[in-house]
């Protein structure tokens, strides 16, 4: 037993380590961010060292002349309603999915999959073609449109991944009981649905909220710029002031922070439930 022990001490610590490493290399540009936000720009000490006192100008110059709440804003409201549509979308499409073993909803996941592994920026031209031609360049509902149809892949497959674990026996229960198949799924498959859901808002909202490459040909006026392209626009402005450029980036990701936190729990729990079953 002892030799045992000794040997998973082995494996363990080196595993341990490597967990260790990983987490300082991925809070380290957090850390040095976080430190030139609150410097002043005459502070030419290292970026490594901790400020000496708070400075909130930088914050104030990325709120006024980078215009980032507007920004945020304007995030808020595309990320927000695509969700929305992802979340509903995606469990409606999942559920027959998942429950109709069929040839046909086999080519149909598979072709879902083969989806996910298009580079959105192979399709930019033709699809901003496309936008242009039905006016909506310059248009929240355009990017909504956009983003909404390129995450949706990922949405049906979690949700039919996930439908496909709940025992039908459920539903068979239900339909005795004289439900219809929108009753069963409104009272009956909704409900268990939340830890997939966590994820889906979770992996979806980051992606929407980060997006940058099509939203900066799509939403290409100041006054309806994402978080993204704002904060690269501002950080292009004022690359002198790196301050006030580290400022705007730590307010574009404090919402995913506050979301993240309040979801993590469903989140693991929704990951986990749909790889194993």
């Amino acid at each position: 037993m002892k030799i045992k022990k000794i040997q998973n001490l082995h494996w363990k610590i080196p595993a341990g380590l490597m967990v260790l490493l990983m987490i300082f290399l991925q809070l380290v540009p957090f850390y040095i961010t976080l430190a030139v936000a609150f410097k002043p720009k005459t502070d030419l000490s290292s970026r490594w060292m901790i400020p000496t006192s708070i400075y909130f100008d930088n914050f104030l110059t990325a709120i006024s002349r980078g215009r980032i709440l507007t920004a945020m804003l304007n995030s808020l409201l595309v990320t927000s309603v695509a969700i929305l549509l992802i979340c509903l979308l995606g469990a409606f499409a999942g559920y027959p999915l998942a429950r109709i073993k069929s040839r046909f909803n086999k080519i149909v996941l598979m072709t879902i999959l083969g989806v996910m592994m298009i580079p959105p920026l192979s399709v930019l031209v033709p699809l901003y073609s496309m936008m242009n031609k039905i006016n909506g360049v310059n248009t929240y509902w355009g990017i909504i449109l956009i983003v909404t149809t390129g995450q949706l892949p990922l949405s049906v497959f979690l949700y039919s991944s996930f439908i496909s674990s709940i025992p039908v026996e459920l539903e068979e229960a239900a339909l005795l009981d004289g439900c219809n198949y929108i009753q069963i799924f409104n009272r009956i498959i909704l409900p268990l649905l939340k830890p997939v859901t966590a994820s889906v808002i979770i992996l979806t909202g980051i992606f929407v909220w980060n997006e940058y490459q099509l939203s900066l040909y799509i939403l290409s006026s100041p006054a309806k710029r994402t978080i993204a392209p704002a904060i690269g626009a501002f950080f292009s402005q004022s690359s002198s002031n790196l301050g006030a450029a580290a400022a705007a980036a730590l307010l574009g990701v404090l919402p995913l922070v506050v979301l993240y936190l309040f979801l993590q729990k469903y989140f693991i729990k929704g990951m986990i439930d749909s790889a194993l079953k």
